[in-house]
């Protein structure tokens, strides 16, 4: 999707064809914004999704204890969230009227994580019909890379305009 794009599918009536294009992309990465945080699972986690540019997602998690496995890091399951959300958001930048669904994902654990905040970047990689490569990386707080992954994502049945958190941040960008 580039700054000449319809609007995002569900964008409200009345908004000009020409104000509409020149923002589409801004309105379209705030509902996908606002979808994250409607996500019953992101409840869990102290963590924030930041969408700046076409292609490209971050997301700020805090690590806590209350992650850890037996041995005092952050378990498993929290490199594949985080990995997996950045690099899907990158690559739904990509789509305005469907959800995306993750069809596989290759991690790489590098360092163990510990405690503290941790960046998540996602990338897009190619595709722009159906299905969509898509990569991210961990930072820990210093900077060090910590993780990374690679993931396949298509297109669902499920419209983005249809998701109450998708609606809610486009109306939330819109006011």
């Amino acid at each position: 999707m580039s700054s000449t794009a319809t609007p995002p599918e569900g964008a409200p009536p009345g908004v000009s064809a020409g104000a509409a294009a020149i923002d589409s992309a801004r309105l379209h990465w705030r509902a996908l914004e606002g979808l994250y945080r409607s996500a019953p699972i992101n409840a869990l986690f102290a963590s924030d999704l930041e969408i700046e540019r076409e292609g490209r997602a971050r997301i700020a998690f805090d690590v806590t204890p209350a992650t850890f496995h037996a041995a005092g890091a952050a378990h498993g399951t929290i490199y594949f969230k985080m990995l997996d959300d950045a690099a899907f958001y990158a690559a739904n930048t990509m789509v305005t009227d469907r959800f995306l669904l993750t069809t596989s994902f290759n991690l790489q654990f590098l360092r163990p994580i510990r405690a503290g905040r941790v960046i998540a970047e996602g990338r897009w990689i190619s595709g722009r019909r159906r299905v969509f490569v898509a990569e991210a990386r961990l930072l820990d707080d210093e900077g060090e890379e910590i993780g990374r992954g690679t993931g396949t994502f298509m297109r669902s049945h499920f419209a983005l305009a249809g998701l109450p958190g998708y609606a809610d941040g486009l109306r939330a960008a819109m006011a």
